[in-house]
């Protein structure tokens, strides 16, 4: 049973702009919010806290927060209610709660990563699209079952149902592409694909009654590294008519939407009932645009008036379908704020969770996320514009040093030193990265930082923490992303026949791979200035590099979902790591193995982890979250 507490009253004053009959049903897009088809309940999902709470929108109240599990990342009503349906990222499962009741109806095992998730406006299926493989679950209410499952796109995290629910959207996150998918058998009906620098994209909204989607994403310039020209927050119209004159993709830049006033990390976008509106968040500096949709198919939005300022890390907006309130999530304010939807000036608020972990790690969040000062002076870039909530953001970048593939931070706190030349030995050392070219803030501790001097490895010779309470907590959040296990394992600690094989080519000598990824974490790295690295054949590869050619050793846990691989990202897959790019066997000795033998390596590559490593090591720093026992 889920336990589940109440809260208490909250004064109100309410303010009403009316729209037509809703033509659309809240729902039909993924998000952290949702709220029923009359509009009398909301439900949050609190990632970061593992639970979901759930408001009553007259009395202002929440009802219940109840706990669902590790990283609920979408959540909807399952039609008129009063089920609905979480997905628990980290967990690989749909939960189903009744909202009356408020207590726990199912728990369902699902694909791997289940990310957002909608339902058909009977609610008798649910929609659920899953990161990694790339696929859809459908899953029928009748017997809370998954009935079927089809491949979607590469890596795919948004997902919206067409108002007649005969298609499936989907966003592929690295790529900013928009898959049109057939509900009833999953085939790929069309595709508009995004431009080489597109990333990040999460979510999608489709709208009622014209032929277009919606979606927020951002721009990764990775040829340049300069606060003001590497990252951009985009809107991209798709144009789902089919018709030859059309233009089927149109992308529109946000900062310039805006004037002179930037914003950052475009989040999530909702239209109005009637579709005359568009409401779009930004999370990196707690700011929304409100839009008028243009029937135009040129100019498409028009912006109503500057834009409005939010609380902490906006990451969900709502309308209600009713078309009177508009509802945000500020994920780092934990609350639900209600807003008129003419000036969006602010009705109530209501309390969501309590922060969760400690002060130093919500802290050390905000300071992640935000692109306001401190961190930056520009207000583009923002720490999780390259590593989106510890995960990389997939790119290689053409760094000063020379290209270098943004690597996800999970098990950071276990495998310093940090940077592929293992340049920086604890987080603290990113003060650099703020006051420098690419984020040029203000920094974070007060005081001169010693002048690097060329491409020496100053920041082993600063210490920098104990220094600055805000610095030590970007580290501590930083250093507390952890691991889920592998998809491709049979159970816990059980791999298959072929990963065993794989297994023991991997510890065998003759082959090497384990000389260098050692321990429980598959990393030699080691703390202190001086550190470990290795020459394994790739660093004349690049004509830009600069500090080359040793590198650190990177962990292989979560090795599977984290192309492209080597310091270059020039390894497309695991099995040209083994082959293409190791030519002179400098990464293992590889070439004398057979087919066969790679592709069972390649298969144990893919089960790390198998079990969960430990949470302590001799090479585990001090700035990192400990859950109390």
């Amino acid at each position: 049973m889920l336990t589940w507490k109440k809260a208490g009253p909250y004064l109100v004053l309410c303010i009403f702009a009316f729209f037509p009959c809703s033509q659309i049903i809240a729902g039909q897009s993924n998000s952290l919010m949702d709220v029923t088809q009359d509009g009398k309940k909301i439900a949050v999902a609190n990632t970061d806290s593992g639970t979901v709470t759930i408001f009553d929108v007259e009395s202002r109240k929440p009802l219940a927060e109840i706990p669902v599990g590790i990283k609920p990342e979408g959540v909807t009503w399952i039609g008129k209610g009063p089920l609905l349906a979480v997905t628990l990222y980290s967990e690989d499962k749909v939960i189903i709660i009744d909202g009356e009741k408020l207590s726990l109806v199912k728990s369902i095992t699902t694909e791997d990563e289940p990310y957002g998730i909608v339902s058909t406006n009977d609610g008798r299926k649910v929609f659920v699209s899953h990161e990694y493989p790339g696929k859809i679950s459908v899953i029928e209410t009748a017997d809370f079952k998954v009935s079927q499952t089809f491949n979607a796109g590469k890596m795919i995290r948004g997902i919206a149902l067409s108002p007649d629910e005969k298609n499936i959207f989907v966003t592929e996150f690295y790529t900013a592409s928009v898959n049109k998918i057939d509900t009833a058998t999953g085939k790929l009906l069309d595709q508009w694909k995004g431009r080489s620098d597109d990333n990040l994209a999460r979510q999608l909204t489709v709208h009622p009654s014209r032929p277009k989607v919606y979606h927020p994403h951002i721009r990764s310039r990775v040829n340049i590294i300069d606060a003001d020209g590497s990252i951009f927050p985009e809107l991209t119209i798709c144009d789902t008519s089919g018709l030859p004159d059309k233009k089927k993709r149109t992308t529109m830049a946000m900062d310039t939407f805006n004037g002179v006033y930037v914003v950052s990390t475009p989040w999530e976008a909702a239209l109005s009932p009637d579709g005359k509106m568009i409401y779009i968040i930004y999370a990196g500096t707690n700011d929304m645009n409100i839009c008028k949709v243009m029937d135009d198919d040129y100019s498409e939005i028009q912006r109503v008036g500057t834009a409005i300022r939010l609380g902490q890390n906006p990451r969900a907006i709502r309308v209600n379908p009713n078309g009177k309130e508009v509802y945000v999530y500020n994920a780092l304010q934990f609350d639900v704020t209600i807003h008129d939807p003419i000036r969006m000036n602010k009705i109530a608020s209501m309390k969501s969770c309590d922060p969760p972990k400690s002060p130093e790690w919500v802290r050390g969040k905000i300071l992640f996320n935000t692109s306001n000062p401190p961190m930056t002076s520009r207000r583009w870039v923002a720490c999780f514009s390259c590593h989106p909530d510890g995960n990389s953001d997939g790119r290689v970048w053409e760094n000063p040093e020379g290209l270098r593939k943004t690597p996800p931070m999970a098990g950071l706190a276990h495998t310093h030193p940090l940077h592929w030349s293992a340049d920086r030995d604890e987080v603290q050392d990113f003060e650099y990265t703020i006051r420098g070219k690419l984020m040029q803030g203000y920094g974070l501790s007060k005081g001169p930082l010693t002048p690097k001097k060329g491409f020496e490895k100053t920041e082993l010779k600063e210490k920098l923490s104990d220094k600055s309470a805000d610095l030590d907590a970007l580290a501590i959040y930083t250093n507390s992303f952890g691991f889920t296990l592998s998809p491709h394992i049979e159970a816990p600690g059980k791999i298959s026949k072929q990963a065993e094989r794989g297994k023991a080519l991997f510890f065998n000598n003759q082959v090497g791979c384990a000389s260098c990824h050692s321990g429980p974490y598959y990393s030699d790295s080691q703390l202190g200035a001086k550190g470990k690295i290795h020459d394994v054949g790739t660093g004349n590869d690049d004509p830009s590099e600069k500090m080359g050619p040793e590198y650190d050793t990177p962990t292989l846990l979560g090795v599977y979902r984290s192309a492209p691989y080597l310091h270059h990202g020039k390894a497309k897959t695991l099995m040209e790591v083994l082959t293409t790019q190791n030519l002179k066997d400098k990464h293992g000795k590889t070439s004398h193995l057979s087919n066969t033998e790679k592709e069972d390596l390649v298969e144990f590559l893919k089960a790390l982890p198998y079990e969960m490593p430990p949470d302590e090591t001799p090479n585990t720093v001090k700035f990192r979250f400990v859950p109390k026992k």
